[in-house]
């Protein structure tokens, strides 16, 4: 699969990665994180709507009963920037007591760490909020690795599926949109950061269902990845 299609020639200097389907499996976030916060939201809401944190991310929540948007936000997979902050509070607190462990695919920390040895900066551009996705992989079964990553994205930068998210990102880190490169399960997302000039990769893990995109660089894990951009010397990846 990683062989699907000659890489790019350009220097790869940063390494953008998405989460769900990507670095983590599917069922990890729809199985574990996603029933966790939805349990606790109630409670969230109704008990500590005063805190700080909480009241400013329910105060972008519309209509009269907040909880019930909330919820339905969650019942349709909406991407919505409140209730990605909540769902950061609760898996924060989840993490912090030790009830939820963030899960990695095996490949995953072994390359990041490689790819950081080599020098490229990494970053992780994922719809969850900058919080979920540090306390991640902060708690990861790998260990923490917060201190590999040189920033996180969420969707207050833009939508994944927007190419004006990816032209920010690459604005961002001063960097040419060519010398990124995105990694993503979902072609619509690969589809806007090509569209910006960056070059992505879809990882293709088999367990997670993801159909292989035609216009689109394949790799079945992270060391296809390295193998297929060049992103080490030296090593193994």
């Amino acid at each position: 699969m990683s062989g699907s299609r000659p890489r790019s020639l350009a220097v790869i200097s940063a390494v953008i990665t998405d989460i769900e389907g990507t670095t983590t499996p599917i069922r990890f976030v729809h199985d574990v994180l996603f029933p966790q916060a939805r349990a606790g939201l109630p409670a969230l809401v109704r008990d500590r709507g005063a805190e700080p944190e909480v009241a400013a991310a329910l105060a972008e929540v519309p209509g009269p009963d907040r909880l019930a948007t909330l919820l339905d936000w969650m019942d349709r997979d909406v991407k919505a920037t409140p209730l990605k902050a909540l769902q950061g509070i609760l898996w924060r607190d989840a993490y912090a007591s030790g009830a939820v462990q963030g899960e990695l695919y095996p490949d995953v920390a072994p390359c990041l760490r490689r790819w950081s040895k080599a020098g490229l900066r990494l970053f992780v551009y994922s719809s969850g909020s900058v919080e979920a996705q540090r306390l991640l992989f902060r708690h990861s079964n790998s260990g923490d690795l917060v201190p590999l990553f040189a920033g996180f994205f969420d969707t207050g930068i833009g939508a994944k599926r927007d190419p004006a998210s990816y032209a920010a990102i690459a604005i961002s880190l001063r960097l040419p949109a060519a010398e990124v490169l995105f990694l993503s399960d979902v072609e619509a997302e690969l589809d806007a950061a090509a569209a910006a000039g960056l070059q992505g990769c879809q990882v293709v893990r088999t367990g997670d269902g993801t159909v292989a995109s035609a216009h689109h660089p394949a790799a079945a894990d992270f060391r296809a990845v390295s193998q297929l951009f060049a992103l080490t010397t030296g090593a193994a990846a």
